[in-house]
């Protein structure tokens, strides 16, 4: 059996990505919603807090390539909210990772919920266009306690 060469030097070629176990979950910090020094209540409905970046960037599990997203977490806290430099290293973590575009979205949000068990979170990722083609995935949760508001 005879492997014949790519019509051109570089078409096989393939960047090496990490698994999972790079994505470093344990550098996120989280700080309280409220202060407790605070003597005023807060009137009205929860706070909506909104993140966004430019910056998220997984790589292509296939080609090792970079994808690059804008990257919008929303979120109604409960009682904590994530620290914004730690949220930074984080997302920073999937910089070499393999993982396609929908898995990507649904990993942030279940990191998320996991460390602020907020009353309901929306994870949006709006990835550049590849090959003509441009995907953007949307994944939502709410809280149990919170389903039927």
């Amino acid at each position: 059996m005879t492997t014949q060469a790519p019509a051109q030097a570089g078409f096989d070629r393939r960047y090496d990505v990490q698994g999972l176990e790079a994505i470093d979950v344990a550098i996120l910090g989280t700080f309280p919603h409220v202060r407790e020094d605070d003597p005023v209540a807060y009137p009205g409905e929860p706070m909506e807090i909104l993140i966004s970046t430019d910056e998220f960037s997984p790589v292509c599990p296939w080609s090792g390539l970079p994808d690059f997203g804008r990257l919008e977490i929303r979120y109604l806290p409960r009682e904590k909210c994530v620290e914004l430099k730690s949220l930074k290293y984080y997302l920073t973590s999937y910089r070499f990772v393999g993982i396609f575009h929908e898995h990507a979205t649904r990993r942030v949000l279940a990191d998320l919920v996991r460390l602020l068990d907020p009353l309901s979170m929306e994870i949006r990722c709006d990835y550049g266009v590849r090959g003509g083609i441009n995907t953007v995935c949307t994944v939502r949760y709410v809280a149990p306690d919170r389903s039927g508001v």
